[in-house]
């Protein structure tokens, strides 16, 4: 058994004197050491009174026989059950409460695991009705710890273990458990609850076909409404608004607060017009009548943007953006209070969405917030760096970045990239002058390539701070240069002219023919992220890299693999010949105080 275990390992301990021996050394020494006093504590220890002191009892179950053997302390681990038959595993299971999702058999016959010859661990928390004569009738929680042995067919065999009263601990968590789903103030359902009834919703709506209604609802003037009567008057203003919502919904429906001053309302089986009746009479219901605050009786009024699912979106993300898409429009100046998402409004939102971020591109380049980020490319060889990529980001009014891939289609659209452009090539040639050993490459859109005046720009840049021009490389992409070969090969020209280098970006997404790639005569190519990515594991982009390596290679080109993020990318991409890497692995963009700027070493110069 489990006990006589613990008990012979307790006594055989190496480490450990015999009782008789330690009782001696401690009648025969005035000054016993620490050591020697915890050896003769240890000697003593009495393992079952240990474990019925913790409220703790082991036992030992033959699965074969179903025979069930409980330590000494049974009787005070589980005084519930004094005088109850629990001496097999189906008397035991016969005790399983309801509450209960798992059991003790669960854990052990339908683990699906193997006993490799030391056996299987397990623990599960599970639940036991107590006899109906005892005192406390409710149910007692246990944790069940142990080991469990095959016998001669693989199968679990027997088991031995310790079980732990654990009911004040359950309960505790359970509470918390409830709390961490409810908002402290209003007293609905909090943002990740929601998020989990949705994703159920969501999977039954798939199964049924039934629609269901997401109301986002947000209080107006909340702002005013706290200078004017104070926070707590604020507060009282929002629970009474849940309240009302709650009062006034189906049992099967759901409100939940969404965030400061927004809730949420998930209305089952509602469709386009029953969500437009529902959101007007909640309208209806929060104007009817003032809230009771400590400041006295405070009015309200509430603006609704509202979707039907699965209709308006089959995820939460895209039901819940459409529906603030929709509570925008409501919230602007003489809009309805209720507004239901379509298309059409998606496109109007992207509309404004598009001319606001203009707005914010033109005043960043006015008032000198179009900055650099530098991201390492270094030697496939080493790992050391060759030179840097210079990177657009835009900080916005409020202190924010905005990458590239946010702004660049406004920006093309609204013919600002090329203002763009220009800036990237001011700062970066600002940061050669500064600092003599930097190696820079600097992206050019397709606007610049087309632009008559662009070569004239760059080379009145470049022959303004001599000695920079062969620290600087230009990006073109491959995708741009097809679209005008002629321009291009003259822009390329123009820059070998100046002694600036020049790179194709993004080698191989727009197949330009050899004769193309050969007449233009770049310095390097960088292939493709997209296709270095899954190199690892795509039989289809190792083909198709290496037989752009090899292209590359004819041609005499260097080549640099973008997206370079793990280890093993880079040892088969560093076999095939490749000279630079750029990828998370090296170094992501950063700021230019970030970056150990230091002296890369010179990248091949001739063509």
């Amino acid at each position: 058994m489990l006990l006589r275990h613990l008990a012979a390992r307790n006594t055989s301990s190496p480490h450990a004197d015999g009782p008789a021996s330690t009782s001696a050394s401690a009648r025969s020494s005035v000054a016993t050491t620490g050591a020697e006093a915890t050896k003769a504590s240890a000697s003593t220890l009495d393992p079952s009174a240990i474990i019925a002191s913790v409220g703790e009892v082991v036992y030992e179950w033959d699965l074969i026989t179903d025979r069930l053997l409980w330590g000494e302390s049974l009787n005070e681990a589980l005084s519930s059950f004094a005088g109850v038959d629990l001496s097999t595993g189906m008397a035991f299971a016969e005790r399983l409460s309801s509450e209960s999702t798992t059991s003790r058999y669960d854990a052990i016959v339908k683990s699906g695991r193997e006993d490799e010859g030391a056996g299987v661990h397990y623990q599960v928390v599970y639940a036991l009705s107590a006899p109906r004569e005892a005192s406390a009738s409710r149910a007692i929680w246990v944790e069940d710890v142990g080991l469990w042995f095959k016998g001669a067919d693989d199968r679990p065999a027997r088991a031995h273990g310790v079980l732990r009263v654990i009911t004040e601990r359950h309960q505790k968590e359970a509470h918390l458990t409830l709390q961490s789903q409810f908002d402290p103030l209003t007293g609905v359902f909090n943002r990740a609850h929601l998020a989990e009834h949705m994703r159920r919703l969501l999977d039954a709506s798939e199964r049924t076909r039934k629609p269901f209604a997401v109301l986002l609802i947000a209080l107006e003037n909340l702002f005013a409404l706290n200078r004017t009567y104070g926070y707590d008057a604020g507060d009282d203003v929002i629970a009474g608004l849940a309240k009302r919502l709650t009062e006034n919904l189906r049992a099967n429906d759901t409100v939940a607060r969404h965030a400061g001053n927004k809730f949420a309302l998930v209305v089952q089986d509602c469709d386009a017009d029953q969500t437009k009746s529902i959101a007007l009479r909640m309208i209806e219901v929060v104007t009817a009548a003032p809230f009771e605050t400590s400041a006295g009786l405070i009015p309200a009024t509430i603006r609704i943007g509202g979707v039907v699912g699965p209709r308006d979106g089959r995820t939460i993300q895209v039901l819940f953006q459409r529906a603030e898409e929709a509570l925008d429009v409501a919230r602007q100046r003489n809009g309805a209070r209720f507004i239901p998402y379509t298309a059409s409004l998606a496109r109007e939102d992207a509309r404004m969405r598009a001319l606001h971020m203009a707005d914010n591109i033109v005043s960043a380049l006015n008032e000198r917030r179009v900055e650099l980020a530098f991201q390492p490319i270094v030697y496939a060889k080493d790992g050391q760096t060759a030179f840097y990529e210079a990177l657009l980001r835009v900080r916005l009014n409020d202190g924010s970045m905005v990458t590239p891939a946010s702004i660049l289609p406004v920006a093309e659209k609204a013919g600002l990239v090329r203002l763009l452009d220009q800036r990237v090539l001011e700062l970066a040639l600002a940061c050669l002058v500064e600092k003599p050993s930097l190696r820079l490459s600097v992206n050019a859109s397709l606007a610049s390539i087309l632009d008559p005046e662009w070569p004239d720009r760059l080379s009145a840049g470049v022959l303004a701070h001599p000695g920079v021009a062969e620290r600087l490389m230009i990006e073109i992409t491959e995708t741009s240069m097809i679209e005008d070969i002629e321009t291009t090969s003259s822009v390329v020209a123009s820059c070998k002219n100046l002694g600036v280098k020049v790179a194709m970006d993004d080698f191989g997404a727009g197949h330009t023919s050899f004769r193309n790639l050969r007449s233009l005569a770049f310095d390097l190519v960088k292939i493709d992220g997209a296709f270095i990515q899954n190199v690892v594991n795509s039989e289809d982009d190792r083909f198709f890299v290496r037989t752009l390596i090899d292209l590359a290679r004819h041609l005499e080109l260097e080549i640099v693999a973008e997206w370079v993020e793990d280890a093993e990318t880079a040892s088969i991409l560093r076999e095939w010949g490749v000279d630079f890497f750029q990828g998370s692995l090296f170094g992501s963009a950063g700021p230019e105080t970030s970056q150990p700027f230091g002296a890369p070493s010179q990248i091949r110069s001739e063509n």
